[in-house]
C-alpha cells in the first residue's frame, strides 16, 4: 500500500485528532479471562519510590533465604507485619540502561527503543493489565497518584505523568495531591448532567467516524505492522471502554467520604500519610480496585529536615548521605506500616479485611546509585495467593516482570505474558 497517502487521508478523515501509530513494533498478548463472578474483589496497589534504597541497610542477607530470617534496619519497621510480606531479590528490568529511571519502566519491563524508531518506547504498564479487568465494575477502572515534588520526572523517578502507560506505552497523568484526590473520589460532579452526557456524545462520534474509514487499512500491512495497528485500535477500544465506563456512572452519586477533606499544602510525611488513607478510603468505598502512586522524595526529605538533594542522598558513601538514605528508608517503611495497619483494619462489605483481599507492591526500577539489578521490590496482602513471610531469593537477573505475571495471575488473570518475563515466578507462589 502506499502508506504515506494512506495515512494523510485518515488524518483528514479523522479531523487529525487521532493518528496512525508507527507501524513497526508487536504488541503484546491479552488476557481472555477475568475472576469468577461472586468471589469477592480482589485488589492491587503498586507504590513506587523512584531512587532506590540503602543497599547495606534495606536488603536482607543473601545467605538467609526463607522464613528465619532477620529483618534489616530499613525493613524493620514491618515487623509486626512480618508475616503479610515477601522481600524478592535477584529480580531486575534486564532491558532497562536508564540510571537514573526508577520509575518509567518498573512496571513494564520495555526496552526504550523497541519500536525501531531510535526514540522513547514504552509498553502498557502492570497496573493497567490489571485495571482492563479489575476496573470494570468501578467507578475508575484505576487511579493514578503523585507526590507533590515540583519535577517528578527529574532524576529518580524519571520520564512518565505517573508510574501508569497505557495499552500504547504513552504516559497516564496522576493526581498529584491528597486534596485533588479528595474531589475526585468523593465531591458531586460541578457540571449538570445533561452537559456531562453530550460531551461523551461528543467524544463518540469522533471514534465512530475514524472505526468508518480506516477499515481497509490493514490490507496490504506486513506481520509486525499488522500487529501494530491491532495494539493502535486495542486504545481505541479501551477509550470506548472507558467511556461507556463514564457513561454508567454518570447519574450515580459519588460516595460519602469516610473521612474529613483534607487541607491544602501538606508535603512530604504528612501528604504520603494522607494519601494512604485516601487509598484505603478508595478500596474500602470500591470507588477503584488498582491504584498506583509515585510518591515524592524531594517534599519527603524537606518535611524531615534532610538538606542532602535527593539526588546527591542516593550517591551515597558515608557520613551525611549515608544517614539521609537511611533516615528515608526508615520513615518509608514506617509509613508503610500504617498503609498496611490501616488495610487490615477497614472490612469490605463482605466484613473481610481488605489487607485479605488486596496485593501491595513497593519498590522501585534502581536498587541503589546507579544500579539496576537486584531491584527492591516488596510484596504484601493475601489477595494473590503470594507466598508471604519470605525472603525470596531468586536466580540472578530474574525478570522482574515475572514478579507481576506472577501476581497478575494471582488476581484472577489468564495472561500469557508481562513485557520481558519467561514465566511465573514459582517461588513467590504459595
Amino acid at each position: 500500500m502506499n502508506a504515506p497517502q494512506n495515512r494523510r487521508k485518515f488524518l483528514r478523515t479523522a479531523g487529525t485528532l487521532l493518528a496512525l501509530p508507527a507501524l513497526e513494533s508487536a504488541g503484546f498478548r491479552r488476557f481472555v479471562r477475568a475472576a469468577e463472578p461472586g468471589l469477592p474483589p480482589k485488589r492491587v496497589v503498586f507504590l513506587g519510590i523512584g531512587y532506590g534504597v540503602t543497599q547495606e541497610t534495606w536488603f536482607a542477607s543473601l545467605q538467609e533465604p526463607g522464613v528465619s530470617y532477620t529483618l534489616p534496619d530499613g525493613l524493620r519497621p514491618l515487623e509486626r507485619h512480618r508475616h503479610s510480606f515477601s522481600i524478592v531479590q535477584g529480580v531486575c528490568n534486564k532491558l532497562s540502561a536508564e540510571a537514573h529511571w526508577g520509575s518509567t519502566y518498573w512496571l513494564t519491563g520495555a526496552n526504550r527503543y523497541g519500536d525501531g524508531s531510535g526514540g522513547m518506547h514504552n509498553s502498557i504498564s502492570a497496573d493497567q493489565v490489571a485495571a482492563s479487568v479489575l476496573g470494570r465494575d468501578t467507578r475508575f477502572a484505576s487511579l493514578q497518584l503523585n507526590g507533590s515534588d515540583p519535577d517528578l520526572s527529574g532524576p529518580g523517578h524519571g520520564t512518565g505523568l505517573s508510574l501508569a502507560w497505557d495499552v500504547r506505552g504513552k504516559p497516564m497523568a496522576g493526581v498529584n495531591s491528597p486534596v485533588a484526590l479528595f474531589h475526585k473520589l468523593f465531591s458531586a460532579d460541578s457540571l449538570p448532567l445533561e452537559q456531562r452526557q453530550a460531551a461523551l456524545r461528543e467524544k463518540r462520534s469522533i471514534l465512530d467516524a475514524v472505526g468508518e474509514e480506516v477499515s481497509d487499512l490493514k490490507r496490504g500491512l506486513n506481520r509486525r505492522d499488522h500487529e501494530k495497528l491491532d495494539e493502535y485500535f486495542q486504545g481505541i477500544r479501551e477509550i470506548e471502554l472507558r467511556m461507556g465506563r463514564e457513561e454508567k456512572w454518570l447519574d450515580v452519586p459519588k460516595p460519602a467520604a469516610p473521612l474529613r477533606e483534607p487541607g491544602a499544602g501538606l508535603m512530604g510525611v504528612e501528604e504520603v500519610k494522607l494519601m494512604y488513607d485516601l487509598l484505603v478510603a478508595a478500596f474500602q468505598t470500591d470507588s477503584t480496585r488498582v491504584a498506583t502512586y509515585r510518591q515524592p522524595i524531594s517534599n519527603l526529605l524537606k518535611s524531615l529536615s534532610i538538606k542532602v538533594a535527593p539526588h546527591d542522598m542516593s550517591h551515597y558513601s558515608i557520613g551525611e548521605r549515608m544517614d539521609a538514605s537511611q533516615k528515608r528508608d526508615r520513615v518509608q517503611s514506617e509509613l508503610l506500616v500504617g498503609f498496611l495497619d490501616r488495610l487490615e483494619a477497614e472490612k469490605d462489605a463482605a466484613g473481610r479485611s481488605l489487607l485479605d483481599n488486596t496485593v501491595v507492591v513497593f519498590g522501585s526500577n534502581l536498587r541503589t546509585v546507579h544500579t539496576l539489578e537486584n531491584c527492591p521490590t516488596l510484596v504484601a496482602g493475601r489477595g494473590a495467593g503470594l507466598k508471604l513471610g519470605h525472603n525470596l531469593v531468586v536466580s540472578r537477573n530474574t525478570p522482574l516482570c515475572n514478579v507481576w505475571l506472577t501476581l497478575l495471575r494471582g488476581l484472577g488473570l489468564d495472561l500469557e505474558r508481562h513485557g520481558d518475563s519467561s514465566g511465573v515466578l514459582k517461588e513467590l507462589i504459595a
